[in-house]
């Protein structure tokens, strides 16, 4: 039983990544589909995909690479943890790593990126950070 999803799901991506693996596997729920499909958008991973296998669901992620075999993340971290949640006001979103980087924030207009969420002007729990 894994009691933090959202930091098993960041875990096994950081790892993929880091032996180059094309395809990784993750535990389903709605809200890491919702922090990949913000990391799909800004072109972080190539695809993902939910399958469902004796009735179990899982996600299949697919990692990107350059020509040099350099991934397109550097660094994953998780922000907001079950033991102390850490949320943030409109301000504090406007940039991450100038630019470079995402913040992942579930606001109350669902799971955005921290510049849609600045322009949304909505705050919210800071999930996720990457770049």
């Amino acid at each position: 039983m894994v009691n933090d999803i959202i930091a098993d799901s960041l875990t096994r991506i950081r790892n993929a990544s880091m032996r180059k693996l094309e395809v990784t596997t993750l535990y389903y729920a709605k809200i890491v589909v919702s922090i990949l499909e913000v990391f799909k958008v800004k072109g972080f991973i190539k695809d993902y995909k939910v399958n469902d296998k004796d009735g179990k669901q899982s996600i299949m992620v697919q990692l990107i690479y350059d020509e040099q075999g350099r991934s397109a993340i550097n660094e994953i971290k998780r922000i907001s943890k079950p033991g102390r949640r850490v949320y943030k006001g409109r301000n504090e979103l406007k940039r991450f790593k100038n630019g470079y980087g995402t913040i992942v924030v579930s606001t109350s207009k669902g799971v955005v990126a921290n510049d849609e969420a600045y322009r949304s002007n909505v705050g919210g729990e800071a999930l996720c950070s990457i770049w």
